[in-house]
């Protein structure tokens, strides 16, 4: 009874804990007015557009009709008074010829639609397509930004209304404004989209103005809607398809915390519970990102595959920028358009903590723990030093490769010595296999070689160890050469672009062999060759390992042998740089295995341990209640 009654209180507990949680993550009303107002005007916009077309249409039929009888002159009239009716100030916005006007500077060239008055497509000045054509970061007809404007009981999209170039650009030292007001009824009340590019930046000022607009906008809305679509065109060959889905996504940054982004490998929409700063459509090497340095409310995002190996991801936003009903006011946003450069991001970064050198991904899963920080303070400040002296990318790899190695060989040369000892013991280690050969008796055979370690002072997890600490290092280069926009058409030797995979014969019929592909990348041949290599000079120069059962070094053995095949099988369509980098550090390790087989006296060693053995061994406390345990359970089961 009293443990039924212990259990009703704990179920009351738990009861208690879930319903002042639930409570105190319930949205509040304030919160459930925002989200349905914005639920209510992104289900309306579209049948806005709609219906603003129809409208223009109408209005269009209304003015060019011609006048044949009292009775189409009426119906014509009348047709033209409720449209007028239902758009107010808008009315003239509903119709318009669409041009566009352009906006650069020595980086970059945005096109601005009079339609929308919106930045419709971008073209990256210094960079070409993998087919030698302009980079143009996204086209008109796959972009759609505008404001949803709640006024007259409708929404109005302003990418269906028109608007008009102020004035002629303006420039002011190293920057050109342009300024796009939307075609209002009153000259009084407006509403302004103004750009603004500066020589040598990347970055295109973006300013929401608005003026007289108090009254035609509800009093009780108090945040406009923002959406953002965009079908992201393939900037890189048509074989590299699959790399640059897995490389783009939307990426966000919380206000006044961290980055984050949706999944890379599947469809995924976010409702965000926290404003934010930017949000980006990123690709493979260059991104688009929407900022501001107050913040987003009420943000959604959503990622869904392209719909043909022209077009890669289609990515939303939707979030709210504030309005506070005044006679004139701003909202001050701006766009990034341009490539995934890690030095570039960063420096943007710096004045703000924007956190934009996020976008670029420096590590994977639990190794990205420690890959990311020696990729940012050890890799790029290296890559970046060597690539100031103009030299082929396949050279610099090289350089790095060897100063990589060099760093890293104090630690593996430990793991040669602790070999060596493994080496001169094996002996001693074969005889106790032989002493206890059954498997009743492996605790005894376990002990006995932990025994003869500790007398001859080894520790057998010495040579594991350096290797398990090498791993980190391999994990953040494998983040960071498919990375490296750097390599991007960069050509070395038979590769044309280092960023991507070396094709040099492609399967004939769309012929392609599981978990290899359909092709072969010769790279990453010569690293698989390569790793043989090592391993079997390996084993000829340092010998077999020491302990364990035959069969446990069968089974090692084989691992080793398999574990090239299945690199192959994920280099082979990976980064032609990465491949390189492995193929060049098999290479120098199989140098650096044979220098130190030259230079470990293994005699010494020997005596060294014979000196250990003939000591007595020091026994910690810890070993000495351990070893306490054991026998007292073995006495146990004797008396049994």
């Amino acid at each position: 009874m009293k443990n039924d009654k212990t259990s009703y209180i704990g179920l009351f507990i738990i009861g208690l804990l879930l319903f002042g949680w639930m409570y105190y993550q319930a949205p509040s009303e304030k919160d459930i007015a925002r989200a349905k107002a914005k639920n209510d005007s992104i289900a309306n916009v579209n049948r806005q557009r709609d219906e603003q077309a129809k409208t223009a249409a109408a209005a269009q039929a209304a003015n060019t009709k011609p006048i044949t009888d009292s009775a189409r002159v009426a119906d014509s009239t009348n047709n033209l008074s409720k449209v007028r009716n239902e758009s107010g100030i808008f009315y003239t916005a509903l119709k318009g010829t669409d041009k566009d006007i352009i906006l650069e500077n020595d980086l970059l060239k945005a096109t601005v639609s009079a339609k929308g008055g919106k930045i419709s497509s971008v073209e990256l000045k210094n960079f070409k397509t993998s087919a030698g054509g302009p980079l143009v970061l996204f086209f008109a007809k796959d972009n759609h930004f505008s404001l949803v404007l709640n006024a007259y009981s409708k929404f109005f999209s302003t990418d269906s209304l028109y608007f008009s170039q102020v004035g002629e650009p303006v420039t002011k030292g190293d920057s050109t404004t342009l300024a796009m007001q939307l075609n209002t009824s009153d000259k009084d009340k407006y509403l302004q989209f103004i750009y603004t590019v500066k020589k040598g930046s990347y970055m295109v000022g973006f300013r929401v103005k608005s003026v007289g607009m108090q009254n035609i906008i509800p009093a009780n809305m108090s945040e406009i809607n923002l959406e953002w679509a965009m079908s992201t065109p393939s900037q890189e060959a048509v074989k590299d398809s699959g790399n640059q889905r897995r490389a783009s996504t939307v990426y966000y940054k919380y206000h006044g915390s961290d980055v984050d982004n949706l999944s890379t490998m599947k469809d995924e929409k976010k409702e965000l519970s926290t404003d934010l700063s930017w949000v980006a459509f990123k690709q493979d090497f260059f991104s688009s990102i929407l900022i501001t340095n107050s913040k987003f409310g009420s943000p959604s995002v959503s990622t869904t595959d392209g719909k043909d190996a022209n077009h890669m991801k289609n990515y939303t936003a939707s979030v709210t920028i504030p309005y506070g009903h005044m006679a004139s006011e701003s909202f001050d946003m701006s766009f990034y358009f341009g490539p995934n450069n890690f030095k570039l991001l960063k420096s943007y970064s710096d004045d703000n903590d924007m956190q934009y050198e996020k976008l670029i991904n420096l590590g994977y899963g639990v190794f990205g723990w420690f890959g990311k920080p020696i990729n940012r303070w050890i890799i790029i400040p290296l890559f970046n030093f060597l690539n100031q002296f103009d030299m082929n990318y396949g050279l610099v790899i090289l350089i790095l490769t060897l100063v990589i190695k060099a760093i890293l060989f104090p630690i593996a040369f430990r793991t040669y010595v602790s070999s060596a000892k493994m080496r001169i013991l094996k002996p001693e280690i074969d005889e106790i296999n032989k002493k206890y050969p059954k498997t009743e008796d492996a605790m005894k055979k376990q002990q006995g070689t932990m025994a003869l370690y500790k007398k001859a002072g080894i520790n057998p997890m010495a040579g594991c160890l350096p290797v398990l600490l090498q791993i980190p290092v391999l994990s953040a280069l494998f983040s960071f050469f498919p990375s490296s926009i750097e390599l991007r058409q960069q050509h070395f030797l038979w590769a044309t672009d280092m960023s991507t995979y070396d094709s040099v014969y492609n399967f004939p019929n769309h012929f392609s062999i599981p978990l290899y592909g359909d092709h072969i990348s010769v790279f990453a041949l010569l690293m698989t060759l390569s790793q043989y290599l090592y391993l079997t000079a390996n084993q000829q120069l340092m010998g077999s390992p020491a302990g364990g059962t035959d069969q446990m070094a069968k089974m090692m053995k084989w691992m080793m042998y398999l574990m090239p095949i299945m690199f192959l099988s994920v280099l082979n369509k990976y980064s032609a740089g990465l491949s390189y980098y492995y193929f060049l550090a098999n290479l120098i390790t199989f140098a650096q295995t044979f220098i130190a087989r030259k230079f470990i006296d293994e005699d010494a060693l020997h005596r060294k341990m014979q000196e250990n053995k003939a000591k007595p061994i020091k026994q910690s406390k810890f070993q000495a209640r351990l070893e306490q345990m054991v026998k007292e359970q073995q006495a146990g089961k004797r008396k049994k």
